[in-house]
């Protein structure tokens, strides 16, 4: 979600400046790649590149034909096949080992529904989107529909596509997406041009809550805005909990434990951290988080810590399942040899990624597959009835 922060933030400035500007997103992968279907960059017509779409191998080609597609003011789909051992005929010199579909779109901004006016909609409210990019995957030289369709989880619905059958089906897979929580491509049979859609879920950022607000919380709040989370500090003092001294957070809260939610907007992006180094804060916190419906939430400290909390809120009648258990995470962090803050910060952040990714966060070296599960490639085939 950062990068598409950073698009947006990249196009209003090339607006205002009076530039043309292309998106290049990544729509399929077949095999290995340094970035996955989602990836997007925005070019302007003088060459500024935001985002990526790959390691920096193929910026440069795809930085061309965004040029050209902006002439043009007509969407391409271009493929680059790194599978061949001879890819420096390419002119980038990849190194990876797959089939790399790019949809370039001109952004014309007298268009309501255009690419960055839909990206922008995602980010006006914190929830769930489904965003759905059309290109024609059997035949380049076909019109390439693009970015066209927006579903957000309130059941709002931004841009349309001209074959209402096809709107309808989208629609509906949308709604799967919704509910697997899993993006899906798909290739809907309508004619002599069958369309691929990428049928994107856009989840909002993570948002820590950090109990406590010492100087071992600052580090942790550095390396969450470098990659894009939203940070809340809370603590119950005053002198402690300054925007002053967390500059990077996007909220300072001083209260006392049971008034902390009330001030708080929880959903399934938000974890929390209890780290006040106060047992009886940690304590009533804990106390209040563990009914939530959130995927974790982390204890600094020794085991034997939160064994303490869990048998105090046992003896006062609170008997968490074994689910709420299982979100429970002290010590907090994986285990990465850590001893300093910022390693401890680095070791929280990598164990709240894994756990949100549902990844353990073992060693690359040791899985006995790829890193990216071959499935995921799959396009469906759907065909539409008259």
């Amino acid at each position: 979600m950062k990068e598409i922060q950073e698009i947006v933030k990249a196009y209003d400035e090339a607006q205002l400046a009076g530039k043309q500007t292309a998106l290049a997103t990544v729509v399929h992968v077949a095999g290995s790649s340094y970035r996955r279907p989602g990836a997007r960059m925005l070019v302007t017509e003088d060459g500024q590149l935001t985002g990526a779409i790959s390691g920096g191998c193929l910026e440069g080609d795809a930085l061309r034909k965004a040029r050209l597609v902006m002439v043009q003011q007509k969407a391409m789909l271009v493929t680059y096949d790194t599978t061949d051992e001879d890819d420096a005929k390419l002119g980038v010199g990849l190194g990876c080992n797959g089939i790399i579909q790019i949809l370039i779109e001109p952004i014309q901004q007298a268009n309501p529904v255009n690419p960055i006016a839909l990206l922008k909609a995602v980010l006006a409210r914190r929830q769930q989107a489904v965003l759905v990019t059309l290109f024609n995957l059997q035949n380049r030289q076909a019109p390439q529909p693009g970015t066209c369709l927006l579903q957000l989880a309130n059941g709002q619905l931004s841009g349309s596509v001209s074959d209402t059958r096809l709107q309808t089906q989208l629609t509906a897979d949308a709604a799967e997406v919704f509910a697997t929580q899993t993006s899906a491509i798909k290739t809907y049979v309508t004619g002599p041009h069958n369309l691929t859609a990428f049928v994107e879920l856009l989840k909002p950022p993570i948002a820590l809550v950090i109990i406590g607000a010492g100087n071992d919380i600052r580090p942790l709040v550095e390396i969450a805005k470098v990659l894009g989370w939203k940070t809340t500090i809370v603590d119950g003092r005053a002198n402690y909990a300054t925007p002053e001294r967390f500059p990077l957070a996007d909220q300072v809260i001083i209260a006392k434990p049971e008034k902390v939610l009330e001030q708080l907007a929880v959903d399934a992006q938000t974890v929390f951290v209890l780290m006040t180094h106060n047992y009886n804060y940690d304590l009533a916190m804990l106390r209040q988080l563990i009914g939530l419906n959130i995927s974790y939430i982390g204890a600094l400290g020794p085991k034997k810590k939160l064994d303490r909390m869990l048998t105090e809120l046992q003896d006062e009648g609170i008997n968490p399942s074994e689910a709420q258990r299982q979100k429970l995470y002290g010590p907090t962090g994986l285990e990465l040899g850590a001893e300093n803050p910022e390693e401890i910060a680095l070791s929280i952040i990598s164990e709240i990624k894994a756990v949100l990714a549902g990844k353990t966060g073992g060693l690359l070296r040791d899985k006995p597959d790829v890193i990216h599960a071959r499935q995921d490639e799959a396009i469906t085939q759907v065909t539409l009835l008259p």
